[in-house]
């Protein structure tokens, strides 16, 4: 009797945990004028770019610090600002900067929240011209206007408190686990959805600054071409594989007229 009830105390806590982690996702909703999507959102436009200004220095640390070339930090920077400048970025809150970091191993490139975005001399080496570049950057700024970060942050939360409720129903951590893993699975779909979400604002961003929206297809190409039969570039770990994205950005850029936001 001790143990069935022991059971059912567990089982209500459980669901309580649920019920307030469903509670709690649902209820912070909030329209993204730039997606033009109701979106699911952990943080305020405040906290979103304090934790971006305070995890650059840990970024940049990790990767071995900005690379030593002031004019090529300058000539990156002007390339990001430009993006921002000419697109509906300009009519928004968030505190862009664009980084180099001195790491030529890592093919990679990342926004934070809030607005820091950056690209390794790695991946850099990889691009042959401006608009390649600018490719790159649309797409990680177009993850900060999405406010890709903060979505994911609210998953997480919702993942952790479920993934807590079956631990303390079931008195079973491999039950825990496997709820675990099932809720990164889904978290992972959602990323490649943002990815795919990325490339096809970012082509509106490069055509509004009058860059090439063709050459994100290269960077896709250039990049496949890099990964070749290992580990693929760091840039496309849990993202769409290339020939999906390349087709993507193509329908992407012929429907650009009349898909992209004003």
């Amino acid at each position: 009797m001790r143990r069935r009830n022991g059971l059912t105390v567990r089982i209500v806590i459980g669901l309580i945990i649920s019920a307030i982690s469903i509670i709690s996702y649902f209820a912070s909703q909030e329209y993204n004028p730039v997606t033009g999507e109701d979106q699911h959102v952990s943080l305020t436009r405040e906290q979103e770019i304090a934790l971006g200004d305070q995890s650059t220095p840990e970024i940049i640390n990790q990767f071995g610090g900005l690379h030593p070339d002031e004019e090529l930090q300058q000539r990156i920077a002007e390339i990001g600002q430009r993006l921002v400048r000419e697109s509906v970025a300009n009519d928004t809150d968030w505190e862009f900067e664009f980084y180099v970091l001195d790491d030529p191993q890592t093919i990679n490139a990342f926004a934070l929240p809030g607005g820091p975005v950056f690209i390794t001399t790695g991946l850099l080496n990889q691009l042959d011209d401006e608009d390649e570049v600018a490719g790159v950057l649309a797409h990680e700024i177009v993850h900060v206007l999405a406010r890709h970060s903060a979505q994911q942050l609210a998953k997480n939360e919702l993942t952790n408190g479920l993934v807590g409720a079956v631990g303390v129903a079931s008195g079973d951590a491999n039950a825990a686990q496997t709820a675990a893993v099932i809720g990164q699975l889904i978290n992972m779909s959602y990323g490649r959805d943002d990815e795919l979400q990325s490339d096809a604002l970012g082509v509106c961003l490069m055509i509004d600054a009058g860059y090439s929206p063709e050459a994100m297809v290269e960077v896709m190409t250039v990049l496949a071409q890099a990964g070749g039969g290992n580990r693929p570039p760091e840039f496309f770990s849990t993202h769409p594989n290339p020939e999906n994205r390349i087709s993507e950005i193509e329908e992407a850029i012929e429907n650009a007229p009349e898909d992209c936001p004003s």
